[in-house]
């Protein structure tokens, strides 16, 4: 692609980004969601192949969907309650629409089909952008509205999606796929809390993209889409492989990583809100993704490619590793230690 139609897009979604979550007008935050959803089509599409032409095809009709939802809930508040400010949502009818809205914008279940395809059809690196800066300004929204919104409506969502984004990720072999399942659970454990603690929502979105963009870049630095490319990474690129491990059982969210802080918040929280038996389902339904993403370690870094077979040996490249890449492992890997600073920040 053109350097300088990338340059236009990348600032088209920035520009998008910024009014959507600067904004207090339902309008100029409809705006923005529009300007985004427009900016990143051409990236999902640029490969000309057919797959990538679906993918952009089916994000185009989810999105137009979810923003003319968003119109028509702020448009019935605007009805019911003449207030077009975000904060002010008070008509239960909208609210319902814009938790539907919402929730069909970030790929919350039971809206979540669209989600794995299109990023299937992506590369790695347009990947990334619709797994985290393309969910940001809907989390905003989210948590703008939050004291309005139905707390019931929400954990039920919150717990299809963590059960979903865990079972249907068990058996696929795609590493794309694999990572939009695991986005979907993550969406679970955002919505679950946000009615209650706002702020631990978005810190969890904050932790989930950290993570998440190491994952996308070592997948990208090493070329893998595939789990039978990735089991013979290890002879190619043997550190990379290493803090794949370390960034996978990170977002599994197992101590001593940064991944589980959020989750021990959470946990915590619901527990306060005397919602115990919510927080042991959700708990449990992780250990479903907990499981493909050790299958997911396990082939980057404890399977060797079989001798048997006749094969070429990869040598071992010399290509330094990334700079961004040794940052967002090393961030997603060693927060824990320094959480009561940010639990002071927030």
């Amino acid at each position: 692609m053109n350097p300088q139609a990338k340059l236009i897009f990348a600032t088209s979604l920035l520009m998008g980004t910024t009014i959507t979550i600067s904004s207090n007008h339902w309008i100029l935050a409809w705006t923005g969601l529009e300007i985004n959803t427009l900016a990143i089509l051409p990236l999902i599409s640029k490969s000309h192949h057919p797959r990538a032409i679906e993918a952009a095809t089916k994000y185009f009709l989810v999105q137009a969907t979810a923003s003319a939802l968003v119109l028509f809930s702020s448009m019935t508040n605007a009805w019911h309650t003449g207030q077009w400010d975000i904060t002010q949502l008070t008509h239960p009818t909208s609210c319902l629409i814009l938790t539907s809205a919402i929730a069909m914008k970030l790929g919350l279940a039971p809206f979540h089909f669209w989600f794995p395809e299109v990023l299937q059809g992506s590369s790695l690196t347009t990947g990334l952008l619709l797994s985290t800066a393309m969910k940001f300004p809907p989390i905003t929204l989210l948590y703008m509205t939050s004291q309005s919104l139905n707390p019931a409506l929400l954990t039920t969502m919150a717990i299809l999606s963590a059960a979903l984004g865990g079972w249907m990720g068990l058996n696929q072999t795609q590493t794309r796929k694999i990572l939009a399942f695991s986005s979907i659970s993550h969406l679970g454990w955002m919505a679950i809390i946000v009615t209650y603690s706002p702020k631990l929502a978005l810190l969890n979105f904050y932790l989930y993209t950290l993570m998440t963009a190491a994952a996308f870049l070592t997948l990208n630095s090493m070329k893998v889409l595939k789990l039978s490319t990735l089991m013979t990474s290890w002879s190619k690129t043997p550190t990379l492989s290493a803090m794949l491990l370390l960034t996978l059982l990170s977002l599994a969210g197992l101590p001593p990583l940064t991944g589980f802080l959020p989750k021990w918040l959470i946990i915590e929280e619901l527990t306060k809100q005397e919602m115990a038996p919510t927080a042991t389902i959700i708990s449990l339904l992780s250990l479903l993704s907990l499981f493909f993403y050790l299958r997911l370690t396990y082939c980057s870094t404890i399977t060797l490619p079989p001798h048997t077979t006749n094969h070429m040996k990869r040598w071992h490249t010399n290509k330094p590793v990334n700079t961004s890449v040794a940052i967002l492992t090393t961030l997603s890997i060693m927060l824990l230690p320094i959480s009561p600073i940010i639990l002071t920040i927030m």
